[in-house]
């Protein structure tokens, strides 16, 4: 039965859920079923939910009415829903999607089989309890990126609750995975071919502080950077109060670890700070950014901010303009704000219409693509390191990543190849033109 049951994996919202949906993968794979690409091949849908924001939401609902849809006009059998989706909305997916056959919560990622065997017997699943255990992380897993790049999770959940916020709620509080655990996934890794780890977590800056009783991060990153094969190390989702002197040393003493900085920030305004209980302000804010800028060479900063918060004033949002061309940021993504029940803003007063809530984030990604244009236009003529990543529509370019790029949220470097070019290898590349993400070049001998 195992051998003719094909079932199709679809990952939906963070590079974090990406983990999950690969874990799920290494385990039907290891069980005798055939993983499918395409959904309308597949017997049965697993789709690995989002339901951080609204349009998360939206898109993961649109998804499984999608999958529904090959039900009925396909070979699937069932379809299962996972992830935060699933565990923050578990009755009401029973009561209003009867289309789904199963559902897994953010505890219930190894019971994938159990479901799976559910639905293949008529029968419907549910694992919705939460039991904060993350031993589930160690399992192999199939890797479903470009090659020679993949995620690692060092740790889950978050303790910060920032005002505007589910993921507490859905995820749980902050766990942190044991030093050696992580470690051995990074060598598995490297033995499978990967070159590029990228740490990923909630809260990657608060690694350790619940297993070790302080920060950590700065260790891991030692360690990391002893194992052979790895190439590159990218850190994402950094916190800004709480990045110590030693994790910037770090950084800079540790070849492989990247001069990248993901610190989301959400906004510059103190007082709007303070609603969305973000700690540190903003000379503080302006420090630490001074500190990477000064200790990393070619540092790339890149941050996220949120506007329409509610009580989000012109006068406030023109400051988070100013402080967009005051800093620069290489990478920049904006957000309109999206309320959600259960948290403290949900409850506050002084909303921003949806409309002015686009105007706003058109003006600021406007601002951004001349910042990111000319930055670009910088690099005309420099050579760099590129991963590999695949090869592009009309079959005449290569495109991959620098040390600048991260996968997924920043842009490409298209380039042209003297020989035919192995996907994961890293080749040098010499930019010869600048777009406003988007970089083209050709390969180089050295």
């Amino acid at each position: 039965m195992k051998d003719s049951c094909e079932i199709s994996v679809i990952s939906l919202g963070c590079a974090k859920n990406q983990v999950d949906s690969e874990i799920m993968l290494g385990i039907l794979s290891r069980a005798g079923y055939r993983i499918m690409d395409q959904k309308e091949q597949a017997d049965i849908i697993v789709i690995n939910t989002c339901g951080f924001i609204e349009s998360a939401k939206t898109e993961a609902i649109e998804a499984i009415l999608d999958a529904a849809a090959c039900k009925k006009n396909g070979r699937c059998k069932a379809v299962i829903a996972a992830g935060c989706l699933a565990q923050r909305y578990a009755e009401e997916i029973k009561k209003d999607l009867p289309e789904v056959d199963a559902i897994l919560g953010i505890s219930g990622y190894e019971n994938i089989l159990e479901a799976v065997e559910a639905c293949l017997a008529g029968e419907r699943f549910e694992y919705s309890e939460f039991t904060g255990d993350i031993s589930y992380l160690n399992r192999p897993r199939i890797l479903a990126g470009p090659a020679g790049s993949a995620y690692l999770k060092i740790s889950e959940g978050c303790d910060n609750r920032c005002a505007y916020c589910a993921i507490p709620d859905i995820r749980g509080p902050f766990r942190s995975r044991k030093k050696e655990d992580i470690l051995s996934e990074a060598k598995r890794l490297a033995l499978a071919g990967v070159k590029e780890i990228i740490l990923v977590a909630q809260d990657t800056s608060r690694y350790g502080t619940d297993l070790y009783g302080k920060p950590a991060l700065a260790e891991l990153l030692y360690a990391l950077n002893e194992i052979q094969g790895i190439v590159w190390i990218r850190i994402l989702y950094l916190y800004p109060d709480e990045i110590a002197e030693e994790l910037i040393e770090a950084m800079r003493n540790c070849e492989k670890v990247l001069p990248y900085v993901d610190l989301p920030l959400q906004h510059i305004n103190a007082r709007l700070l303070k609603a969305m209980n973000r700690r540190g302000g903003p000379d503080e804010i302006r420090s630490i950014l001074r500190k990477f800028r000064e200790k990393l060479d070619g540092c790339i900063l890149r941050t996220s901010f949120i506007v329409g918060f509610p009580g989000e004033t012109e006068e406030a949002f023109s400051e988070l303009e100013a402080f967009v061309k005051e800093v620069r940021f290489d990478r920049l993504g904006v957000f309109p704000y999206s309320p959600e029940e259960g948290t403290p803003a949900f409850r506050m007063k002084n909303k921003v219409s949806a409309s002015l809530k686009k105007t706003r984030c058109d003006r600021l990604m406007a601002l951004q693509q001349e910042i990111s244009a000319e930055n670009n236009r910088s690099r005309i003529g420099k050579i760099y390191d590129v991963l590999v990543e695949g090869i592009s529509e009309d079959g005449i370019f290569y495109y991959g990543r620098s040390y600048a790029e991260a996968p997924d949220v920043d842009g490409r470097i298209y380039f042209t190849a003297l020989e035919p070019l192995q996907i994961g290898n890293i080749v040098k590349i010499e930019i010869l033109v600048a777009e406003e993400y988007d970089l083209t070049g050709r390969q180089i001998c050295v």
